[in-house]
């Protein structure tokens, strides 16, 4: 089967979104609690449409999506943009749809002028962690033991990677 469409957000996708976040809620990804239904809107005034970049199936259902923005709200950090949350869903793992969504997070930070991006990514969770170096990220840091999921302390890894060459 192919990788989804990668579109913009738009506010039209809220339920999709907030479902979906719901569905693959993982203590391997997610340092928040579990959602519990009925889920509060995707979209508030944190969460934009403009910061998401969406993946969307042939039937048109959104299937995964990717967070970037800036890191901080200062000047001096505007070249730089960060991915804040990356989701696919179940069905559709194994497709590159996850793959898709990190490079069209690159060509939508070059887009917007910045030339570094950044993210953080818990130390345990193998699989995007691999991912993530496939595509030019290289661990920058670690901050040892930052959370407590499960029983478990676990490392926050932050990876980054230039955008320009």
């Amino acid at each position: 089967m192919p990788a989804a469409h990668i579109r913009p957000a738009r506010h039209a996708d809220d339920t999709a979104l907030r479902d979906l976040d719901g569905a693959v809620w993982s203590p391997l990804h997610s340092v928040q609690p579990r959602p519990r239904p009925p889920y509060a809107p995707y979209f508030d005034a944190n969460e934009r449409p403009e910061d998401l970049l969406v993946a969307e199936d042939t039937d048109g259902t959104v299937v995964g999506y990717v967070r970037l923005v800036p890191p901080t709200p200062l000047d001096s950090n505007r070249h730089v943009r960060q991915i804040q949350g990356l989701a696919v869903a179940d069905r559709a793992r194994g497709r590159g749809i996850g793959r898709a969504l990190v490079r069209a997070a690159c060509d939508q930070g070059r887009r917007q002028g910045a030339i570094r991006i950044t993210l953080r990514v818990l130390g345990h969770n193998k699989p995007a962690r691999a991912l993530y170096e496939s595509e030019g990220f290289a661990v920058e840091g670690v901050l040892p033991g930052e959370f407590h999921l499960d029983g478990e302390y676990v490392d926050d890894v932050l990876m980054g990677r230039r955008l320009t060459p």
